[in-house]
């Protein structure tokens, strides 16, 4: 039976762990051939069908491996920029070497693979569908992520400026923002030491847990599919209700009677 995806040809970035990976296998198990690209070499066996080695922050780089991936796929269909990475400090202690590393992966690197995809996209003159993986936090701010934070702020707004500009074009893009998911990137909260504020994380989720990559993969799936061929410049939370308001413990019995 053909797949949600049967005939694509994917191009997903930080490949080699995390959402990227999660993406990688949902992809292909959906018929895709999956083009990897990351800085290091995927640690297990991945249904890659071409992998590049790269720096999203280096465009000769990014230019090359894109190329090369076009070629050997004969097209790209759809992007999923997942590379990315933490950094977290308050403002007035960032370092400016730190601010411009989390900048330039996270919202250079997705700039640079877009532009250099949308350009063999438009090269072959076919349809194609991008998603970028925001954050919760670009849509709302977070305590001491001030590099982070706007990087993603960056990379929602770059979403929709892309939307607008390609859209005529036939292709799409759109942004995932999670909240906190099961990777690498929140190891840290499986430290004992930090036991209080992993609590306190999982309890701003409504849902009460943290998210999975494979739910991150499912919502890049959706809007890679035809399902989604309508939806252009959006930025999709899939955050357990992170972003949807605050909870502060008011029962009914407190609230006023009107």
């Amino acid at each position: 039976m053909s797949g949600r995806l049967s005939g694509k040809r994917a191009l997903v970035t930080g490949a080699s762990s995390g959402i990227g990976s999660a993406c990688v296998k949902r992809f292909s198990a959906e018929g895709a051939r999956v083009a990897g690209l990351d800085v290091t070499q995927p640690a297990g066996d991945l249904p890659l069908a071409v992998f590049e080695l790269a720096d999203v922050r280096d465009e000769a780089q990014v230019k090359r491996a894109v190329e090369a991936i076009d070629e050997a796929l004969g097209g790209i269909d759809c992007v999923i920029n997942a590379a990315g990475v933490a950094g977290g400090t308050l403002a007035h202690e960032l370092d400016l070497a730190e601010w411009r590393r989390v900048l330039d992966i996270n919202l250079t690197g997705t700039f640079l693979v877009a532009k250099h995809a949308i350009a063999a996209m438009l090269r072959r003159k076919r349809p194609g569908s991008i998603v970028n993986l925001g954050s919760v936090y670009g849509l709302e701010g977070g305590e001491s992520s001030a590099a982070y934070n706007a990087s993603k702020g960056g990379v929602v707004l770059l979403t929709r400026n892309l939307a607008l500009d390609y859209g005529p074009h036939r292709i799409r893009t759109n942004a995932i923002c999670p909240g906190f998911i099961r990777t690498p990137m929140t190891a840290a909260l499986s430290d004992p030491t930090f036991k209080e504020v992993a609590d306190r994380v999982v309890q701003a989720h409504p849902l009460g847990r943290l998210g999975e990559p494979e739910e991150i993969a499912a919502a890049a799936l959706f809007l890679c599919s035809e399902d989604a061929s309508f939806v252009n410049g959006a930025a999709l939370p899939v955050d357990g209700g992170y972003t949807a308001g605050k909870r502060h413990g008011i029962s009914a019995e407190v609230m006023p009677k009107f």
